[in-house]
């Protein structure tokens, strides 16, 4: 019979099963973090872990935090089990099970309950897993979008906001007049400059209403750039069913991932910060070029193996990869327009890191799923494929498969497989794409009409025709042939 998980059980844990190994009751918070999804949990919950199992910055444990409705479901499941999270890494050799115990707590889903916790002073860093989309970015002019109805109602009521941001500054207003040094706010999401887009947003809310308050935070808050990998699925019946049948625990939020992590930070924490460094992670004066390397190939690589394999039905991302012209599309992708565009960096190969992202999309255990990667594209495209397209393009260098990619991500909106299976809606703008998609298939340039998304890239003659030449093929001749001539 499986064993519930709670802090009193853990002696009574399976022996493959690793526990923390440090004295929970010792720990001390020095960390709010705001989104406790699985990938926090995987990453850097994960780093703490293993820092406070070496005796390390006990005084630097994780409270959790949320915001959206969501999260109170979040709370109550972990609240069950002491804070506790069961993670399976599921390395191909095999699989292995630890249960964390790097977080102590996770404040009420409330706005004043969250800002009173930023306020404590123990809290030296405020980090944020909010998903790429929400940072209240306008698409138009890569600026703060002051319009969006959340922060139009935080500027308008600075003391009850009900974003992070509102929360953010409402915290550090009070930490200000109350004489109290202030957090760090570390951003964890895969964004350009996540720190920059971060700080943009603080800034900018705060403008709104107190510029005082704007131009302290902009003088005195360090918001340091971060670099974040690990593959982690979605948590569903099966993985907790992996979890109680495989390693004998009864988990409500256990967490898989794959056996690799990466985590490169800038080093601007003034009021101090964990010995990451000694968990594995990397402190580096600039993290641009790593973050676009990431970005490019491991993000823009999920981009170019989504939609196709969609189309032709496969579910899994292992599947896809066993598929030997999706697995040679990525690659000719990869080395023919996406690496040409990264500047060097020292000691590292990028043939390497490209062979090591076939590895990781090709392990059957993670049971990472197409339709996750095809998710969000209206707000994935433009982070992860289009800035590498402009870039190909100012160095007139070839763009059909940035273009083929794109003419696949239209044909994906249409809403329909290759053999007539609908599928699902999976964006928040799925209604105007599909409408333009389905335009395109008379005028192929509908779909690039949406500025949005698109920005002038449309204007620029060689995009606008390698788009319609493949959008034309996929029509004409379907996924594969397309796909074939573009290997050809």
């Amino acid at each position: 019979m499986a064993i519930r998980l709670t802090q009193t059980a853990l002696p009574q844990l399976p022996p493959q099963v690793a526990r923390p190994g440090y004295d929970r009751a010792a720990l001390r918070p020095g960390i709010l973090h705001v989104g406790v999804g699985n990938f926090h949990r995987a990453h850097m919950a994960w780093y703490l872990d293993r820092l406070f199992a070496q005796g390390r910055d006990h005084d630097w444990a994780l409270v959790g935090a949320g915001v959206r409705p969501g999260d109170t479901a979040m709370r109550d499941r972990l609240a069950r089990q002491d804070w506790l999270t069961t993670l399976v890494e599921l390395d191909p050799s095999g699989l292995s099970a630890q249960v964390l115990g790097s977080m102590i707590d996770f404040v009420e889903v409330d706005p004043a309950a969250t800002i009173a916790a930023m306020v404590d002073p123990a809290i030296r860093i405020v980090s944020l897993t909010i998903t790429e989309g929400g940072y209240y970015v306008d698409a138009k002019t890569d600026g703060f979008d002051a319009a969006h109805p959340d922060m139009a109602h935080d500027a308008a009521h600075p003391d009850a906001p009900r974003s992070v941001f509102g929360m953010i500054l409402a915290a550090l207003r009070a930490r200000r007049d109350a004489g109290l040094a202030a957090f760090t706010v570390l951003s964890c999401d895969n964004l350009p400059e996540n720190g920059h887009v971060c700080a943009r947003t603080v800034i900018g809310l705060a403008r709104q209403s107190d510029p005082a308050l704007a131009d302290w935070i902009a003088a005195t808050i360090a918001f340091p750039n971060s670099m974040v990998d690990c593959i982690t699925p979605a948590t569903s019946d099966r993985e907790r069913a992996l979890v109680r049948d495989q390693f004998g625990i009864e988990d409500d939020a256990p967490v898989v991932c794959e056996p690799f992590r990466q985590w490169v930070l800038e080093d601007n924490f003034p009021q101090g910060r964990p010995a990451l460094q000694d968990a594995g992670a990397q402190f580096v004066a600039d993290v641009g070029r790593h973050e676009l390397m990431k970005l490019r190939i491991l993000n823009g690589g999920h981009a170019a193996i989504a939609y196709a394999p969609a189309l032709l039905g496969h579910h899994f991302v292992h599947d896809a990869m066993a598929d030997p012209q999706i697995r040679d599309w990525l690659v000719a992708l990869e080395t023919r327009e996406i690496i040409p565009t990264l500047q060097p960096i020292d000691g590292v190969s990028y043939d390497d890191y490209l062979a090591l992202i076939v590895d990781r999309f090709s392990n059957p255990r993670i049971g990472d799923t197409i339709p996750r990667l095809c998710l969000d594209g209206s707000n994935r495209q433009p982070k992860f494929i289009l800035p590498t397209l402009r870039d190909r393009l100012a160095a007139r260098g070839s763009v059909e498969g940035l273009a083929l990619e794109l003419a696949l991500w239209c044909r994906y909106c249409e809403g329909t497989t290759e053999d007539g299976t609908p599928l699902a809606p999976n964006d928040d703008a799925h209604a105007v794409l599909q409408q333009h998609a389905l335009a395109a298939r008379d005028r192929p340039l509908a779909f690039l009409d949406q500025p949005a998304i698109f920005g002038d890239l449309p204007q620029d003659e060689r995009f606008a025709q390698a788009f319609t030449d493949a959008l034309t093929a996929l029509h004409r001749d379907g996924v594969r042939a397309a796909l074939a001539a573009y290997l050809g």
